[in-house]
């Protein structure tokens, strides 16, 4: 990213600049979360594309995450450090941007008995989340135990889904899957073409209409990122059920497909950090754009791989990406 470019790893927040340690360059945040790698200075490009995903006959755009071996978010890479390769063939990449582009979020939030003491930490971690957001991003909230159900509708006011979690309470069972897919159909009304959901919830589903093999086959159908933050308790405490120990399973297998993540909670404390590096994840993206070799219209699934060549001197880096997307009928 160009120096004109870069953005602060926390907004508000005063921005300090150490050598990383790797051949003299680069950028870390002072929370070290994010580093940014400064390439050499290049003449004013064109702007990039201004989808953050989007699919027809003629153009695949992909959001692409970048980490170090310790999970601190890279920035700063440019086109030629990226490959993509669709169905075993590689792809030419003609789009790239790294904007920090409006954003329609839901939140998809756990109150089944078992969250009773991880509430309030859980409404600090929503909190956290909306400090990373842009004036033109909206968010909806969908709350889950023995059904899903849509709390508030999309909305700028971001005091009007913290009202609402205020009065949140514990009680029932939990029907997460079915939560996805109340979310998912919510997300078709969103205005930006940016859309991810943020999931919070301890542990797996015993209570959803929905099957597994459902909700992830739609979840390959749609545009939407999905992040995960699995407040678990230890495998060994006894009292846990097959579903709350199956849960970190199901979460990972949920976001993984999407180029999203879950992060694991040890401790209730966690919560609104690892909500803060989501919001900050989110807000450092690369879009990958590229015309397919393939341009039958026969609505199979492509599979789709983003590999990595990062600048000489840097340790080897690990990208996420949403790992596929079903090719057009027309």
């Amino acid at each position: 990213m160009l120096p004109s470019r870069q953005r602060a790893c926390v907004r508000n927040a005063t921005i300090v600049l150490l050598a990383l340690s790797v051949c003299g360059f680069g950028q870390i945040s002072p929370s070290g979360d994010t580093i940014a790698v400064i390439p050499r200075a290049q003449p004013p490009r064109e702007a990039g594309p201004r989808a953050a995903i989007r699919i027809d006959s003629t153009l695949v755009l992909i959001p692409v995450t970048v980490t170090d071996y310790t999970n601190r978010l890279v920035t700063g890479l440019e086109k030629e450090n990226f490959r993509v390769v669709e169905d075993g063939a590689d792809q030419q990449i003609t789009q790239f941007s790294n904007e920090d582009l409006p954003i329609s979020v839901g939140v998809v939030f756990d109150c089944s008995g078992s969250m009773g003491g991880k509430l309030q930490k859980s409404r600090m971690a929503v909190a956290q989340f909306f400090r990373t957001a842009n004036p033109e991003d909206e968010f909806f909230l969908v709350q889950f135990n023995n059904g899903a159900k849509l709390i508030q509708p999309f909305t700028r006011d971001l005091e009007q889904i913290q009202n609402r979690l205020t009065f949140t309470q514990s009680a029932g069972q939990t029907a997460l899957l079915d939560a996805v897919y109340l979310a998912l159909q919510q997300m078709k009304k969103a205005v930006n073409s940016r859309k991810a959901l943020l999931i919070l919830s301890d542990g797996g589903d015993n209570n959803s209409r929905y099957s597994e093999t459902e909700i992830k086959n739609l979840v390959k159908e749609t545009d939407v990122q999905i992040y995960g933050i699995g407040i678990f308790e230890p495998a060994a405490v006894r009292a846990r059920t097959p579903e709350e120990l199956a849960g970190p399973v199901l979460l990972s297998e949920i976001t993984e497909q999407t180029g999203g993540r879950q992060y694991p909670a040890e401790s209730v404390d966690e919560l609104p950090d690892i909500a803060a590096k989501i919001g900050l994840e989110l807000r450092n993206q690369y879009i990958l754009g590229y015309a397919p070799q393939n341009r039958e219209h026969d609505g199979k699934y492509r599979r789709v791989q983003v590999r990595l060549a990062p600048p000489h001197g840097l340790p080897p880096l690990r990208a996420s990406w949403r790992l596929g997307y079903y090719a057009p009928l027309q």
